[in-house]
């Protein structure tokens, strides 16, 4: 049983037999624990054992009594040591024995005169531009001596301060995202700028050897790393070699990917920038693994373009600039030379759109006021980048798309939706998109007490929210109707296909181990694009007041489900799994029943709100 990242990303996994309804909520089942599973390994200072047994009686953990539900649901939480702790549950001559094993966080320190696995730069191979400034490092013992050689070069590492350790991002949802001091390994470092003449010229002068093409890819070798202490030496090699891109005519890519994934650095570690439409060219300015780094600072996966044969890197005028109806969307058309990198940001009433390696000649533009826009302005930022700002009449954004059609980019912006005059049916005319979390015989969602998992609730109270928007007139796309395997990214293409008016995606919440299973509880919701808080956090505010829960928050994520920007895309969590007393709320059929109920309320009261502006 494992912690996997599925729509929301946090939730129990694992096969276990569904018990029918009339016996979730109330524990017709021996003492059982639904996680851990006994050997179940984390990094966490804590865990929660999450379980049911049948009503009354005392359900002990290593003697101490703990609290239950009525139903007979528990999940206490206890502190863990490093290496294994025994967890034993008692009720009566039942008994359960639960073994959890608490590992150390990062690197482990290492002994004697050795590198920690792991620690030697780079691991995998590079390339960077001549003249760059790379830092190498290393893990070892303190008071070692340190130093790494490369084409030539010695460069000394010194010993660096305490390292500190961030959290991981899932830290935010338990409160517990305070940076933490690694005590147990020394961090070493060193940098220099590889540039060619200090590593290769010196090389061809001593064995005779010609200087290197320019305009080639220089292959500067691996690194490699010699530690001294206490009279032993180690020599070791990194695993990555480092090249130099050619210092003339760097080489140039496009992006072949339907939506490239821009990142801040060459892992899926790195945060999301504004995704590169299809066809996007930029020369490259570093290589790390299977990224590459383009020249307006974005990483992107090197399975995501091609190579451009023979091309200059990209640079573009514009001038004039025009908009044209589309149906339900207004288009704006940036007339290029190349099709170059874009980097959009939403604000308050404003759209600002960045196009890099760009100057400007505009005398002339075409982007006259109407419901949408009520103005279009533009700045020329820095020498390389033009800027366009669309001021919008309502701070209420319905979604937009960028392509770009030969060298000409498109920026499409949703016209707001129009609420039928009909009292019955007042959301005749829009498209809602609905998702299910999880699904199918691997993904069973979070787990509660007695196994029952968020796929089965998902799935319900999404099939009555259908039913009450088809009511009211709303078409309703759902991503899925039965118990199938569906993932994350099939789910956020059909809202990126289908075009909905908004979308939600409808799950119920679990933990990672360090959070309190039993006193956390309540309402969350998650958005990503700009144009999807504001529905967030009305949602979230109408279903605490009107259902009277618990609220856990309202929070930015970069989810699956929260990312698509054709829509306001929301993702809900409507209570706990985990938490014994909520989940008999979750399970009961009446309060299902309200809960949808309110659902198409709060949708439809936010509809009247944002479209009356």
């Amino acid at each position: 049983m494992n912690w996997i990242k599925h729509g929301l990303g946090l939730s129990l996994v694992g096969t276990v037999g569904i018990v029918g309804m009339a016996a979730i909520a109330r524990a017709e089942q021996p003492l059982g624990v639904v996680y851990p599973d006994d050997g179940h390994e984390t990094t966490a200072s804590r865990i929660f054992l999450i379980g049911t047994a049948a009503p009354g009686g005392e359900v002990t953990v290593n003697g101490q009594p703990i609290e239950r539900s009525p139903a007979g649901h528990f999940a206490p939480s206890f502190p863990l040591e490093l290496g294994e702790n025994v967890f034993t549950l008692r009720r009566g001559s039942e008994a359960v024995v639960i073994r959890v094993v608490r590992v150390a966080a990062g690197a482990a320190a290492p002994v004697g005169a050795s590198f920690a696995e792991g620690s030697l730069w780079p691991g995998v191979d590079v390339a960077r531009r001549p003249g760059e400034t790379v830092c190498f490092g290393a893990i070892a013992p303190p008071n070692a001596t340190v130093s790494v050689s490369l084409a030539g070069q010695t460069i000394p590492l010194a010993p660096q301060p305490s390292a500190v350790d961030l959290p991981p991002n899932s830290a935010v949802l338990t409160d517990l995202n305070q940076p933490a001091v690694m005590e147990a390994a020394q961090r070493y470092q060193g940098c220099l700028p590889l540039s060619q003449p200090i590593l290769t010229y010196g090389n061809a002068i001593s064995t005779g050897a010609v200087l290197p093409n320019p305009a080639q890819t220089v292959a500067l070798g691996q690194p490699d790393y010699q530690l001294q202490l206490r009279g032993e030496t180690l020599r070791q090699t990194a695993p990555g070699s480092v090249s130099l891109l050619p210092l003339l005519n760097p080489p140039v890519v496009q992006v072949v990917a339907a939506s490239g994934t821009a990142r801040t650095g060459p892992s899926t570690d790195y945060s999301r920038l504004t995704p590169l439409p299809q066809g996007t060219r930029d020369m490259v300015t570093g290589r790390e693994g299977g990224w590459l780094r383009l020249g307006y600072g974005a990483w992107i996966r090197e399975s995501e373009t091609q190579p451009v044969p023979n091309a200059a890197p990209p640079q573009t005028l514009i001038r004039g600039v025009r908009s044209r109806s589309a149906g339900e969307w207004m288009e704006i058309v940036f007339p290029l030379q190349a099709p170059v990198p874009v980097s959009l940001h939403q604000g308050d009433r404003t759209i600002a759109l960045t196009l890099h390696h760009t100057i400007a000649q505009t005398d002339t533009i075409f982007v006259p006021r109407d419901r949408l826009i009520q103005r279009f302005d533009w700045q020329q930022i820095s020498p390389t980048q033009v800027q366009y700002t669309v001021l919008l009449n309502s701070r209420h954004q319905w979604g937009y798309k960028l392509r770009y059609e030969g060298t000409s980019l498109v920026l499409s912006l949703r016209n707001p939706p129009v609420l039928s005059s009909s009292r019955r049916q007042p959301l005749t005319g829009l498209r809602i998109f609905l998702d299910p979390g999880h699904g199918g015989p691997d993904d069973l969602g979070a787990r509660g007490p007695t196994g029952y998992p968020e796929k089965d609730v998902a799935l319900i109270v999404s099939k009555l929210l259908r039913d009450r928007l088809q009511a009211r007139g709303a078409t309703v796309i759902m991503s899925r109707t039965e118990d199938i395997d569906l993932g994350p990214n099939e789910r956020a293409a059909m809202i990126v296909e289908q075009e909905p008016h908004l979308a939600l995606s409808i799950h119920y919440n679990a933990l990672p181990d360090d959070g309190d299973a039993i006193n956390t509880a309540g309402i969350g919701t998650f958005w990503y694009q700009n144009q999807a808080q504001d529905l967030a956090e009305f949602l979230h505010d109408y279903l605490v007041e009107t259902r009277d829960r618990p609220s856990y928050g309202v929070f930015w994520n970069n989810l699956a489900l929260t990312r698509p920007a054709v829509a306001p895309s929301v993702l809900l969590e409507l209570g706990f799994m985990i938490n014994p007393f909520e989940f008999e709320w979750i399970v009961d059929p009446q309060e299902q029943e309200r809960l949808a109920d309110a659902l198409a309320d709060g949708i439809e009261a936010w509809l009247r709100q944002t479209t009356r502006e």
